[in-house]
């Protein structure tokens, strides 16, 4: 039986050659995938000789950007990408791996198929780094503009217990948990910014074009008295249409105005004083405060279970979930607990004196603590708080509409109704 002289790496990407006995090229690579190897390079005996293996590399490297990828745009890197193509792919190579792919094979595998330039560039130098010999957590740290603190512990404490498939989906779940929270969350405060928007727009569009018109018309009948709120209405819009400076409208000033005190409120909310004070405002806001604190709540939870349960040590998790708090109060509170557990305390006592956590959270993670399932704790804390913002949006909604809808009703017809009532008036003075 004819001998094959091989080339592989393995699922680490480390690199092996030795050689197999086999009938035919594609019995002895069928050979080598069933053992869970990657061939890099099959030649039989006698008959060749293997490449040196840093050549064979940089084919390797070479090839993804000449095959497949070239019609979708060149591959990048450094970029960002989309939440959602993130967990896409977590789940597509936590499934090729649990399916028994290599994980070299899979990066590859994904590298070919993927739409988005940036992730496929990305893609190629992760798979370049493993099969260089970097484990795959430090490879994703190469990346941080991608891979979170929160995606490389995981994915390191998979690979230290030897379930990184399962570690990927309990990542992508994680992900798509996270971002069913965000969009509600932005669905309850687009609605109201939108409705506003149109209010704005429509009472602008009624200023500039149709009062002016209707005070023309007024003018002209000499002796008609206007009512007050008519008054108000055409003084508004003439101080509108008067030019401040030079031939500037005094609206453009306004608006100018407006978007320069929106860029300094932005800029300020980036400060570590503004940032706590908008923080801080945010959960006790009267309408979207609870919101807010209970989608903080969830995210809290979810992420330090999610860690905890994948196998990341709980002092680095709370690190980890600190950083990702996506709010200063919840952080500051969040560090206090790291604080007290370094010291060999409980995690509930700084977490009720915080005054941020909701005294059913506290309960339940006491009790998790003294029973060992903490981490199952938090999860069901997460998926309580989950349900719970969930039907908060969907009230909030529900409210809002009405109301938001009754605000624009008044607002223009407040001004048709300045408008029309000297004119009624005109009307009944004639018919008399």
């Amino acid at each position: 039986m004819p001998q094959f002289e091989f080339t592989a790496a393995d699922a680490k990407g480390e690199q092996l050659t030795g050689s197999v006995d086999a009938p035919n090229e594609a019995e002895a690579i069928s050979q080598l995938r069933t053992q869970g190897y990657y061939p890099l390079q099959v030649v039989e005996a006698g008959k060749g000789t293997l490449a040196p293996q840093k050549k064979k590399a940089a084919k390797k490297k070479a090839k993804p950007s000449k095959k497949g990828t070239a019609p979708k745009g060149k591959a990048t890197t450094g970029g960002r990408i989309k939440p959602k193509v993130l967990m896409i792919f977590t789940r597509q190579l936590a499934t090729l791996i649990d399916s028994g792919l290599p994980l070299l094979r899979g990066l590859t595998v994904l590298g070919k198929q993927e739409p988005s330039p940036v992730l496929r560039g990305t893609l190629g130098a992760l798979a370049d780094s493993v099969q260089s010999g970097s484990t795959f957590s430090e490879a994703l740290a190469q990346h941080p503009k991608i891979f979170n603190k929160l995606y490389v512990n995981m994915v390191k404490a998979g690979e230290l217990g030897g379930v990184l498939e399962v570690v990927l989906l309990r990542l992508a779940e994680y992900q798509e948990k996270a971002a069913k929270l965000k969009n509600k969350i932005v669905s309850a405060m687009v609605y109201p910014v939108i409705v506003m928007f149109i209010a704005v727009a429509i009472l602008i569009f009624l200023m500039l074009v149709i009062v002016p018109k209707f005070e023309a018309m007024f003018a002209e009948m000499e002796g008609t008295e206007l009512p007050m709120i008519s008054k108000v209405v055409f003084g508004t819009s003439q101080f509108f249409l008067s030019a401040s400076v030079g031939i500037i409208p005094n609206v453009v000033w306004f608006i100018l105005a407006a978007v320069g005190i929106g860029i300094g409120f932005s800029a300020w909310g980036k400060t570590k004083g503004g940032r706590n004070a908008i923080d801080k405002l945010k959960l006790k806001a009267p309408i979207f405060g609870d919101i807010q604190r209970k989608s903080a709540v969830a995210r809290f939870s979810r992420t330090l279970g999610t860690l905890v349960t994948s196998g990341v040590p709980i002092l680095q998790a709370l690190n980890i979930t600190r950083d990702t708090a996506g709010n200063v109060v919840i952080s500051k509170a969040i560090e206090e607990v790291h604080t007290a557990v370094k010291e060999g305390e409980s995690i509930v006592s700084p977490l009720q004196a915080s005054g941020v956590f909701p005294g059913m959270v506290i309960s339940m993670v006491d009790v998790g603590e003294e029973t060992g399932q903490l981490p199952e704790m938090l999860l069901k804390v997460a998926d309580v708080y989950d349900d719970e913002v969930d039907n908060a949006v969907t009230a909030l909604t529900s409210i809002l509409e009405p109301i938001m809808i009754v605000i624009l009703a008044l607002v223009v017809g407040s001004v048709v109704f300045a408008l029309f009532l000297p004119l009624i008036k005109v009307i009944q003075e004639v018919g008399q």
